[in-house]
């Protein structure tokens, strides 16, 4: 799975009406209704989208005929294996009837088209937490998870006796690097998440 970097723009003609298709990367539900109704047009006739959050996923074809835009938006998302997306696709009227083969693919192209051009980052599942262990340990443990890839230290916590480090881990490394830490303190960390 991958996710957008940046929000990416794509403007289209077809048959005298105006497409626009905004992509932009989202977190939650929240942020993307959020994001939707900032980038909603309303000189607009219809706009149309999708957003898919792992397995949650919507989609509303805003007046347009049953079936003829989310969906095909939301297909242009799952085709390009991509996540935490939202894709708006916004219509102005040109005057002619597209129909309803028309108007999937005016949408659903698109839609293709913008995430195409968009800059993507594979996605990887991180798990929190979180280590406590003393100064004794610290610049080893730091040292030696640094060189981890896709770890992300979210920050650090000193007390009397030593420092709390919290971070991300890859979901399939969080075993491996709870075992690394384990063997580098002798037992002495303490791992919560």
């Amino acid at each position: 799975m991958y996710t957008l970097d940046r929000t990416e723009h794509f403007e289209q003609e077809i048959r005298k009406s105006r497409f626009r298709a905004i992509a932009c990367p989202v977190d939650s539900e929240a942020e993307a209704k959020a994001r939707l109704a900032a980038v909603s047009e309303v000189s607009a006739n219809h706009n149309c989208w999708a957003w898919r959050i792992g397995q949650a996923y919507r989609f509303s074809d805003d007046g347009e005929p049953s079936g003829t835009a989310g969906k095909p938006i939301l297909q242009a998302i799952d085709g390009q294996a991509l996540d935490r997306t939202l894709v708006v696709v916004t219509r102005w009227f040109g005057g002619i009837l597209l129909g309803s083969g028309g108007l999937m693919r005016a949408y659903g192209g698109t839609a293709a088209l913008c995430l195409r051009a968009a800059e993507k980052t594979e996605h990887v599942e991180r798990i929190a937490l979180t280590v406590s262990l003393g100064f004794s340990d610290l610049a080893l443990v730091k040292a030696r998870l640094g060189s981890v890839a896709g770890l992300v230290l979210d920050g650090e916590a000193y007390h009397e006796t030593g420092a709390r480090l919290s971070f991300r881990v890859p979901a399939e490394k969080a075993e491996e690097i709870g075992q690394l830490i384990v063997d580098l303190t002798s037992g002495r960390a303490e791992i919560g998440d």
